[in-house]
């Protein structure tokens, strides 16, 4: 079947979307090319469940085995806050390419062996870490996109995390050239230069049940402060764009790349947890 214009087009926004990637020094070997994300759910039926040990235990795994994983760029848990279903936690994994997450996998296996060399000392530990969790989770992969405001280095708050979920239109009279402009336009205006958002990351279905998903995620010191985002958004847009009817119609060009339909989620940070 001969592809369509609106098809090449789609293709085209897609591809322009995942090009480019986290701002990274020019003599690092590799920048995060995707991201895992696996939602995972609390064992309700553990009757000792305590989040102190449930730290130390993912704390040790992460020390012996995560954080010597050249292939994992870095890791994150993050906690309900609001979401449909507070038994969901989700844990992220950043990689410098597609195969990493294969090689990161099983090199996984080897630092656990190294990390606790007796066979059954090792499944106990096992055992214990996935005690806390149901059976049941998902996996998505996402791809980086630029626009990135990094969170502060060194960062150890647990912060608020926003997470917006999108989904792309793919309109006829769309360009490349258009929404690059919009999208790094309002990164400049809007969150780069907002000193409440302490970061912010986009990122874009590559593996999943949604091909038209664009996830954004903020980063803030508190609740409060996700809620001034919110509240100055409005007073932002009519200082970055004055001319009401040209904010608008730059509005309306915006939106058309969008179906309007969106998501909402907002979760903790588990910084002691984090790579």
């Amino acid at each position: 079947m001969k592809p369509t214009n609106q098809f090449l087009k789609a293709i085209a926004m897609v591809l322009l979307l995942c090009f480019s990637t986290l701002s990274f020094a020019q003599n690092e070997q590799k920048a995060p090319q995707y991201i895992t994300v696996t939602t995972l759910h609390w064992n309700m039926d553990l009757e000792d469940f305590d989040m102190a040990t449930w730290k130390a235990v993912e704390k040790e795994y992460l020390e012996k085995v995560t954080k010597k994983n050249d292939y994992v760029m870095g890791s994150s848990f993050y906690l309900h806050q609001m979401t449909p279903d507070n038994t969901e936690l989700i844990y992220v994994r950043v990689y410098g390419s597609w195969a990493d997450i294969e090689k990161a996998a099983a090199k996984d296996g080897e630092l656990e062996k190294a990390a606790w060399p007796d066979e059954k000392a090792r499944d106990a530990f096992m055992k214990k870490q996935q005690a806390y969790y149901s059976h049941v989770h998902s996996d998505e992969i996402y791809s980086t996109m630029p626009l990135v405001k990094p969170m502060p280095v060194g960062n150890t708050k647990d912060l608020i995390c926003y997470v917006r979920t999108s989904h792309l239109a793919f309109p006829e009279d769309g360009t490349n050239e258009e929404i690059r402009a919009l999208r790094t336009e309002n990164f400049e205006k809007l969150i780069k230069a907002n000193p409440i958002i302490k970061g912010y990351y986009p990122h874009r279905h590559a593996w999943g049940k949604d091909g038209t998903e664009i996830m954004e995620a903020f980063f803030f010191d508190s609740m409060a402060d996700l809620e001034k985002m919110f509240d100055g958004l409005a007073e932002l847009s009519k200082k970055a764009w004055p001319d009401e009817a040209a904010r608008e119609a730059r509005g309306k060009k915006y939106d058309k790349y969008f179906t309007g339909v969106h998501g909402d989620a907002v979760y903790k940070l588990v910084a002691e947890l984090s790579k």
